[in-house]
């Protein structure tokens, strides 16, 4: 799952990081920070909103894969949502539809819930990193 995304992953990053100027870490070495402490006490905390997108993204994608699970797992017992929610719908004579939108509504519930308390972060974290200035 992280491999197919990682792609997307790193150019959001790149972009964010990109904005972070780099006379915060001179001025840092300057008054004799190592490398680590440069990354760990200025730019980790700058970087905080585009690790909370990448998060974000990264569990959505995960949460609601539907092709790589299907192929791949063979016990009902753990099932992704998608392919549980598929299996709703998947019998040519005996559609639930009304078992499945609520089961639908059910699952969507852990990423609005996640979005509604990363909501800041992902906001700030998707345009600071969308245009260099």
């Amino acid at each position: 799952y992280l491999g197919g995304a990682m792609g997307a992953n790193v150019w959001l990053l790149k972009g964010f990081f990109d904005t972070i100027p780099k006379s915060l870490e001179e001025s840092a070495m300057i008054d004799g920070a190592t490398h680590f402490q440069i990354f760990w006490r200025i730019i980790l905390p700058l970087a905080r909103p585009i690790l909370v997108v990448v998060f974000f993204l990264q569990f959505m994608a995960t949460y609601s894969e539907f092709v790589i699970a299907r192929v791949l797992l063979a016990d009902t017992n753990n099932l992704t949502m998608a392919v549980g929610l598929q299996t709703f719908i998947a019998d040519q004579y005996a559609k639930r539809w009304g078992v499945f939108a609520a089961a639908a509504l059910i699952g969507a519930l852990p990423i609005v819930i996640l979005y509604w308390f990363l909501q800041k972060h992902l906001v700030s974290g998707l345009t600071r990193g969308a245009v260099k200035g």
